[in-house]
């Protein structure tokens, strides 16, 4: 990502919750971080903080929101190298971009290749030639060089994960 080594170490997650506040603030967008369903097994008495819990059901997708009347629902995966595996994408995550498609929204992941320092937007349908490949027994990953470089996620003044430019580009493109 362009210009913004401070924020090397800082989680994915953390970068696009900072872009999604701004994106409200500046009343361009109101996207949410969807929360993992969990039942607690242990509770902590004095600090009542959950020391063991288990993981309800399947979650679908990190975020789910409108910018400017269109619905939008998102994954964020990190990966560490050159060769991103599918195997952190499962079937459930698949079939629900696909319905939430179904239905006029636009679906996509956002891909940060940590040891890069380079972020993408990856459209649904790109996702799925990899995934279709997959499943009839291709590759089970994908390659920085199959990555469409024009939908690489750059910047902006409070927006270290500023994807709005590229869901335009993504709009356009259908």
């Amino acid at each position: 990502m362009a210009s913004n080594h401070g924020l090397r170490g800082s989680t994915l997650e953390a970068m696009i919750n900072l872009t999604i506040e701004r994106y409200r603030e500046d009343a361009l967008a109101l996207i949410q971080k969807v929360p993992t369903p969990i039942t607690p097994l242990n509770i902590d008495k004095e600090s009542r903080h959950i020391t063991l819990a288990y993981f309800d059901q399947k979650s679908t997708v990190d975020y789910i929101g409108v910018v400017q009347g269109i619905p939008v629902c998102f994954d964020a995966k990190e990966c560490a190298s050159d060769t991103v595996p599918l195997h952190n994408v499962h079937p459930h995550q698949i079939r629900f971009m696909e319905d939430f498609e179904a239905q006029q929204g636009i679906a996509f992941v956002i891909l940060l290749l940590t040891h890069r320092d380079e972020c993408y937007y990856l459209p649904l349908r790109q996702l799925k030639v990899f995934w279709d490949r997959a499943q009839a027994g291709g590759r089970k990953s994908f390659t920085y060089e199959e990555i469409d470089q024009s939908y690489r996620v750059g910047a902006a003044p409070g927006c270290p994960v500023h994807f709005l430019t590229m869901l335009q580009k993504d709009l356009d493109e259908r």
